[in-house]
């Protein structure tokens, strides 16, 4: 039996797909521009001894690291979970 899905019985799949897209590189961009104002808000609180916002920093440079690793982990894994799906 070969079952596997067909991307291609849904009509817009093609704009789908684009769309998706476009939101995975504004999420992409957005955390690495968070990543890099959090990085220099962490190094400035650290270095002036403002320990608050060196704790907010380095909370949003784990938070910015998170969105980059799930949103470009989240491609990955349903590339995996397609490629299972048609080995079953």
């Amino acid at each position: 039996m070969d079952v596997f899905p067909d991307f291609d019985g849904l009509a817009g799949i093609g704009e789908l797909s684009e769309a998706i897209g476009a939101v995975l590189m504004f999420v992409l961009i957005i955390a690495v521009l968070m990543l890099i104002v959090s990085g220099i808000a962490w190094a400035i609180g650290a270095a002036t001894g403002n320990y608050q916002a060196a704790s907010k920093g380095r909370t949003g440079v784990l938070v910015s690291l998170g969105a980059a690793i799930l949103a470009g982990g989240a491609v990955a894994w349903m590339n995996w979970l397609i490629g299972i799906g048609q080995q079953l």
